[in-house]
């Protein structure tokens, strides 16, 4: 009698040549369920039903099957023990060596669209998880194979080691198992925690009690921030979205800085989903933001904001590449370019800038609906800032009126000026950035230096402050350089100080109500 293996997979990949290694090579005798029966059966496989092995049919519709003392007595049992082994040859239940489990489609199923809760509810596994925790549990004795990429590795190690799988092998299996049952239960627990959001304070959006995260790793990377610190990209859930689905059509390996400066740039140009739009960017905050009548238009003016700062930068656009934009992207250095599509003109163009990475990101505009970060002790989450403001919620507290076209201006400049580090301060005109003030330990300093680099192209320019003016100093140092409109959030003690410079040099206030902080 050969040793035994229970396979009960959801993903069949690979499932025919690994079962019939384990058979013509190894000696294994299958047990298996329901599909995974069917597929082997067919394949010409010898395989026993696990309602066979057991006894027992499959019940109310399949979901009871592998629940059963002849399967989890296999599993758990150690041969070793006299009392086990006693038990075991009592109930005539054989040692089980090897369990090969994957869980039903759960995240796949709720990831389509119209999807109702009881088609969900369907795709919670029970059995599946029983046996993988029963497994891992018992490493001492089998080993427990989650994913098909890990077959080879176990045929390797079989190979390698008289037929036998070592224990740190079987041991490195059971922390698989543990992740993927853990990722699982996150998903539905997640999806299912609609009733116990807790509001962190009235009014505003809600998070969960409990907030689940794990991630699969998706790829090792080179270094971290600075090259003595390690670094891995995981992805959340077992259907790739935003970056990790993205396609990439050139370049190096993709950094850990790179990936942290693309999400800045993807949440830049998702505030304009329709105009053509170009962000440059560079450790994280925009140097250069435009719209534009043509992309390659919209590219050229976020790059002329600033070109020294460009070189080496990260470039998001809102529409698709084309042949003139191509072109300009190849005149710099730049380390990576993300968009919703590429035509093949425009590939064939960027190829000539083979070491730029090229990335393509179909919805740009969907990001993550939290944002968390890690704290000694835990970590904070809260919702993203993704808020769309309307002028026509705001409020205009000077004399001076602005025009249709300087409200369109004010309100292309708190858009940019909302993803710069705080305290953050962007001057624009004829919406595109000029100069950019950012993570300034003051305002006053945060102004001067959006001036200072927005030189003489600030006469009849904008202003966006993403805090209020406490003080008037910095109204009054805009108006000197030739800003006409200012727009921030408003809320200072002193908002009349600054309102009352802004009439006396004739300037444009608009108040928004509502802050951008960055940190």
């Amino acid at each position: 009698m050969g040793r035994l293996a229970l396979l009960s997979v959801s993903d069949k990949t690979g499932l025919i040549d690994f079962a019939r290694q384990l058979v013509e090579e190894f000696e294994f005798d299958l047990i298996s369920s329901g599909g995974t029966a069917k597929a082997l059966q067919e394949a010409g496989l010898p395989v026993t039903k696990v309602s066979d092995y057991t006894g027992s049919p499959e019940i109310l519709g399949g979901r009871v099957k592998t629940l059963h003392p002849r399967i989890h007595g296999g599993i758990l049992g150690r041969p070793d023990l006299p009392q086990d082994r006693a038990e075991m040859e009592t109930h005539q239940i054989r040692p089980i060596d090897l369990v090969v489990v994957n869980l039903y489609p759960f995240e796949q199923t709720i990831a389509r669209p119209n999807v109702t809760e009881s088609e969900a509810i369907e795709q919670i596994d029970i059995g599946g998880p029983a046996m993988l925790r029963a497994a891992a549990k018992n490493f001492a004795n089998l080993t427990v194979l989650c994913n098909p990429g890990n077959y080879n590795d176990y045929l390797r190690e079989l190979r390698q080691n008289g037929g036998e799988a070592p224990l740190n092998f079987r041991r490195v299996c059971a922390q698989k198992a543990f992740g993927h049952t853990a990722a699982y239960d996150r998903a539905i627990a997640t999806y299912l925690s609609d009733d116990s959001l807790q509001a962190t304070s009235p009014g505003q959006p809600l998070l969960p009690a409990q907030f689940l995260l794990s991630g699969q790793q998706l790829q090792s990377l080179r270094y971290g921030e600075n090259p003595h610190q390690s670094a891995a990209w995981y992805q959340v859930g077992a259907v790739p979205t935003g970056f990790s689905g993205a396609s990439i059509l050139q370049g190096k390996e993709l950094s850990y800085n790179n990936l942290v400066d693309l999400e800045a740039a993807r949440r830049i140009i998702a505030e304009f989903p329709d105009t053509p739009a170009a962000a440059i960017l560079k450790h994280t905050n925009p140097c250069g933001v435009a719209v534009g009548t043509t992309l390659v238009e919209a590219y050229q003016k976020a790059f002329q904001a600033d070109s020294v700062s460009a070189f080496g930068g990260i470039v998001a656009l809102n529409q698709p590449i084309d042949a003139p934009t191509a072109t300009e992207l190849t005149k710099t250095f730049l380390e990576c370019v993300v968009a919703p599509a590429c035509d093949e003109a425009a590939q064939e163009i960027l190829a000539a800038k083979a070491k730029v990475r090229v990335l393509i990101l179909p919805d740009l505009h969907k990001g993550p609906q939290q944002t968390v970060k890690v704290i000694a002790g835990g970590f904070l989450v809260q919702a993203s800032d993704d808020v769309v403001e309307t002028p026509e919620s705001w409020q205009v507290v000077t004399e001076r009126q602005p025009t249709p076209e300087q409200l369109a201006e004010l309100l292309f400049s708190w858009k940019v000026c909302k993803h710069v580090k705080s305290n953050a301060i962007v001057v624009t005109r004829d919406q595109a950035t000029l100069g950019v003030g950012a993570g300034q330990m003051n305002r006053v300093g945060g102004v001067k230096i959006a001036l200072e680099q927005a030189g003489e192209k600030a006469q009849g320019a904008t202003l966006a402050s993403d805090g209020f003016f406490p003080f008037d100093d910095s109204v009054r140092t805009a108006a000197a350089a030739g800003i006409v409109a200012i727009v921030q959030p408003g809320g200072s003690l002193r908002d009349k100080d600054s309102i009352q410079a802004a009439n006396e040099l004739g300037l444009i206030m608009v108040l928004t109500g509502v802050r951008h902080f960055l940190h």
